[in-house]
């Protein structure tokens, strides 16, 4: 049994790590405008948070998306030993449009039009790692 850790499997860790990570922005927004004096009062309404911290859950829920799927496909290419250099290089390269698109939410930056393309750009990774599944 090969136990040798690929780009594409080390990408999909540290995307993991970030995944596992992402919430923690969220949380110290909640946190900073929870209600004072009930330590276990639930959060205000997500509309009703500042805008960073509304961007910060959803940039959380955005990768949880693209992140499954991604994931999948990474698990099938190692499965049918598939690498080539479009998997490694599709995979660092989603690994980077992941960390902008967090980055961009959470700060603002990214805005109109670049996050969707942002978003969409992921999605072409996707696409790209499932045609080196259905190609091997």
């Amino acid at each position: 049994m090969d136990t040798t850790l690929t780009t594409e499997l080390g990408i999909l860790a540290c995307l993991s790590v970030l995944a596992a990570s992402l919430w923690i922005p969220y949380i110290i927004g909640v946190n900073t405008e929870a209600p004072a004096g009930d330590p276990s009062a639930r959060p205000v309404e997500l509309s009703a948070l500042r805008p960073w911290v509304h961007r910060a859950h959803r940039a959380h829920l955005n990768l949880l998306e693209q992140l499954v799927p991604f994931a999948i496909l990474v698990l099938l290419v190692d499965r049918l030993d598939a690498y080539s250099s479009l998997t490694y290089w599709t995979a660092i390269v989603f690994f980077w449009l992941r960390v902008a698109h967090a980055a961009g939410m959470i700060t603002g930056i990214a805005r109109l039009p670049l996050r969707p393309i942002i978003f969409t750009a992921g999605w072409a990774c996707c696409l790209i790692m499932a045609y080196a599944v259905f190609a091997a």
